[in-house]
């Protein structure tokens, strides 16, 4: 789920310039469907993550954009090998930055919030 969250966290950074583009979204839900349902079906997730990818490359004139669906497809990537959720956590991290057009104050605020939703999945596991 931490992955989808950090996905979904730079999502209007694509959405804003491709309002009729729901591929990263969609890719986004199919993380969601497989981490609540726990059905993984390697078709629909591999669909999920090339589709979001491809959105990206539609989208290489604007980084922010371009990143946000990176970490799209790298966040429903993360059903079948877990270490992609870390591509979709630095993926959102370059979002953020492009977006602001400034990389250290984008990779301080995405990772200062990457690191408060993590820490709130670690204390309701604990509960």
């Amino acid at each position: 789920m931490w992955a989808a969250d950090c996905a979904e966290h730079v999502l209007p950074f694509f959405e804003e310039k491709y309002p009729a583009d729901d591929r990263p979204k969609r890719a986004i839900e199919a993380c969601r469907t497989w981490a609540a349902t726990g059905v993984f079906k390697m078709a629909a997730i591999r669909k999920a993550s090339l589709d979001s990818h491809a959105a990206a490359r539609g989208a290489l004139e604007d980084s922010a954009a371009c990143y946000a669906a990176r970490s799209a497809g790298q966040a429903v990537a993360a059903a079948h090998v877990p270490t992609h959720s870390v591509g979709a956590a630095v993926y959102a991290i370059k979002a953020a930055a492009a977006h602001l057009g400034n990389i250290e104050a984008g990779l301080v605020e995405e990772r200062g919030w990457q690191r408060q939703r993590l820490a709130e999945y670690a204390k309701q596991s604990r509960m």
